[in-house]
């Protein structure tokens, strides 16, 4: 048969829980109410709108956790039984709430901030430089809030055991020895933290930038900067995802760094009949038809004439790089189908016949047989002269020698 005290216990838990479950309630349905009161109010402001949408339920959690404390403290006795572990599952409770309460409200700084320097589009214009900047610098401080109120929440939380406290000075008496083996077996991670932030604070590059990336073989959209790593949606819609640590230590080119204004060539190889006037005439014509170019470029230049061909580079701007890419395409198969239609500098191929090999200069000698004019070889002085005889006499001793052998 349970005692007295027993009894006792359990009819004060009744009790508490009920005035808990109470308190919860009443809180709940005011949290209800205060966020209908803020969704009418955020009409006038953008503020309070944020603030309602990133706090609406670590705000109602809060109040709950509130209510539930007072009530136990109120209708319990610190000498119950349940009541030790109970305090202190509220109290976790309680660091939880304040700690999700406190990222919404690093959230809605960072959607202040944005909102205060304006918006872009898919292609952002010059005008945007400044927020994009600001985007990806208020977006990296964003995670690092976050990630510092993270821990220290769950540094609060651990503080409230005994058993931590009391492994606290062990811990902390080998720190020096505890950070070195941390600092070379995190140091990676910690590279690609300190490049996360060398990255949005030093505008090398910047969310909405197009980039070129590996000598050409990917190019794309900055889609996201997170501390350790970089998002890049390339063009077909694929998404790479690189290391903090490649932006600041291999060469990319940043296409939108001061401008979305770009340039490009579209390269051709035509016959040496072609002609240059005809072509320009059809490549500025092709040009005042499409909606990309923007009048700033637009030259046809040889650039080389060797191996048969001629090559043409043809140079084109655009508003952006997607304008662009575009534009070459459509200039490129413009130039093709004009060179098929009017047949003008058409490659070809020329076959001919080779040159016949010239025979060296002979002359008669004095005996009827030909020998090697000398007086071309050595000439131009009287020296020379007289070598030229000498070599004649050596000539034709060794013709009247292979005579006589041949006679033998």
């Amino acid at each position: 048969m349970p005692d007295e005290t027993e009894l006792q216990t359990a009819s004060n838990l009744a009790v508490t829980l009920a005035w808990a479950a109470g308190a919860i309630a009443a809180v709940y349905v005011f949290g209800v109410v205060l966020t209908w009161v803020m969704a009418r109010v955020s009409r006038r402001s953008a503020l309070i709108k944020d603030i309602e949408v990133l706090t609406r339920k670590p705000v109602r959690m809060l109040l709950m956790v509130i209510a539930a404390t007072v009530a136990v403290r109120r209708t319990s006795e610190t000498t119950d039984s349940w009541r030790g572990w109970v305090d202190h599952w509220l109290l976790i409770l309680m660091i939880v709430s304040i700690t999700w309460l406190v990222t919404g409200f690093v959230r809605v700084a960072e959607r202040r901030m944005i909102a205060r320097y304006g918006g872009g589009g898919e292609e952002i214009s010059d005008a945007d430089r400044l927020w994009r900047r600001v985007r990806t610098q208020v977006t990296v401080l964003r995670r690092l809030a976050i990630a510092v109120v993270v821990i220290l929440g769950g540094a609060a939380i651990l503080m409230t055991f005994p058993s931590f406290s009391d492994i606290g000075t062990t811990v902390f008496a080998s720190a020096g020895v505890l950070s070195v083996v941390a600092g070379l077996a995190a140091q990676t991670s910690l590279g690609a933290v300190f490049a996360g932030m060398q990255i949005a604070f030093s505008g090398a590059i910047r969310v909405g930038d197009i980039v070129q990336l590996e000598n050409g073989q990917w190019w794309g959209r900055i889609e996201e900067i997170t501390l350790t790593y970089v998002v890049v949606r390339i063009w077909d819609e694929r998404r790479l995802v690189l290391p903090s640590t490649y932006f600041t230590t291999e060469p990319f080119e940043n296409w939108t760094r001061s401008a979305t204004e770009i340039m490009g060539s579209v390269e051709l190889d035509v016959d040496f009949t072609v002609s240059f006037h005809d072509m320009r005439a059809e490549l500025d014509r092709l040009l005042a038809e499409s909606d990309q170019w923007d009048g700033r470029m637009g030259v046809l230049q040889t650039t080389s004439a060797v191996g048969g061909f001629v090559q043409v580079r043809i140079t084109v701007s655009a508003p952006n790089s997607g304008a662009l890419w575009d534009l070459r395409c459509s200039v490129r198969e413009g130039m093709v189908d004009w060179l098929r239609r009017t047949q003008n500098g058409l490659p070809m191929h020329r076959i001919g016949p080779a040159p016949a090999p010239t025979k060296p200069a002979i002359r008669p000698s004095g005996s009827g047989e030909t020998d090697r004019v000398a007086s071309g070889i050595f000439s131009g002085s009287p020296e020379a002269d007289e070598r030229a005889r000498a070599f004649d006499e050596t000539s034709d001793y060794d013709d009247q020698f292979a005579r006589s052998n041949g006679r033998n």
